[in-house]
């Protein structure tokens, strides 16, 4: 798995997007990126690292629909990491029909050259702005948002995800929907493991 198209000059952009290496990565990576999203304006990127950016709004009916599995009571942190998953999950598939991602595939090598893409820094933009809307909307009870965050590694291209905090524990998730298929539930993973390298490739500890 790798953050950017390997060989591409993607991976210059997203690279810039990421620096510096101490620090946690920007939330927005655009002037254009809607920073104070809601369920009738907010932004999504796509194209590899928000080559392509636009607008769009959600009815609704349509926003209702989309946050339904937050809409019981939530009465724990996991529960609620849960629902969080299934509500990126139905975002994902109504703004995939809108802007053509509905065929993104899992990384960046499954779908190379197709439209409709997105790389690390389209997947943890646009979550992060969901999670936004979601946030500004009060339907989270036991998380905060943080800004994103990427990893380094040795023989690896940076990768960054989207991340929130458990507010009772402090402890952080990395919430990473670039591992799987438009529409699939993100993985919602203890930060720390996240940060150390992992990916559903290599183990099944999820």
């Amino acid at each position: 798995f790798r953050c950017s198209r390997a060989l591409s000059n993607r991976f210059f952009a997203c690279l810039l997007a990421v620096i510096p290496a101490t620090g946690p990565a920007d939330v927005f990576v655009r002037d254009d990126i809607i920073t104070t999203p809601a369920y009738n304006r907010f932004s999504v990127c796509f194209e590899h690292s928000c080559e392509k950016v636009v607008t769009l709004s959600l009815s609704l009916a349509e926003w209702q629909m989309v946050i339904s599995p937050l809409s019981a009571p939530s009465f724990s942190p996991a529960s609620e990491r849960g629902a969080i998953a299934a509500v990126l999950s139905n975002m994902e598939t109504v703004v995939g029909i809108r802007t053509g991602t509905d065929q993104d595939k899992a990384g960046n090598l499954t779908g190379f050259g197709l439209p409709g893409q997105m790389d690390c820094i389209d997947e943890s933009t646009n979550t992060t702005t969901y999670l936004t809307m979601l946030a500004e909307t009060n339907l989270l009870k036991h998380h905060t948002i943080m800004d994103r965050s990427t990893r380094f590694g040795l023989f690896s291209l940076p990768h960054t995800t989207a991340v929130i905090r458990e507010t009772d524990t402090n402890r952080r998730f990395a919430v990473d929907s670039w591992f799987h298929d438009n529409g699939q539930a993100p993985v919602i993973i203890d930060f720390i493991l996240w940060k150390s390298g992992w990916n559903p490739a290599t183990t099944n500890n999820e």
